[in-house]
């Protein structure tokens, strides 16, 4: 955090930075678990990640295509490129989304 407003950790960005290229279809779905959980900081995402998320449907074989590796690297600049999110403001609409289970409970607040 800082006067600017909360960025992402440096040790974060390193270890997706230096990510290794995904050698097999675990790998590849290793990675685009990590990088759907900041979906939300990634416009078009799923446009990016498509030729990724072709890999892992059933029945497929993995072969690393040139498609692949620019949708992997673009994700890699993509969640390394620190998005600044600022404070929210005094005044407008906020949204409470709240989510349980039997052993969790997930709040995120937003505002329009």
């Amino acid at each position: 955090m800082s006067g600017d407003g909360i960025s992402c950790d440096p040790d974060k960005i390193e270890a997706i930075t230096t990510w290794p290229t995904p050698a097999s279809i675990a790998d590849v779905r290793t990675f685009c678990g990590l990088a759907s959980y900041y979906r939300t900081f990634v416009h078009n995402f799923a446009t990016i990640a498509r030729p990724l998320h072709n890999l892992t449907k059933k029945g497929a074989t993995f072969e690393w295509t040139p498609a692949c590796e620019a949708s992997f690297q673009e994700l890699k600049r993509a969640l390394t490129s620190t998005p600044v999110l600022i404070a929210p403001c005094d005044e407008g609409v906020y949204i409470l989304d709240t989510d349980t289970s039997d052993s969790a409970v997930g709040a995120v607040l937003q505002q329009e």
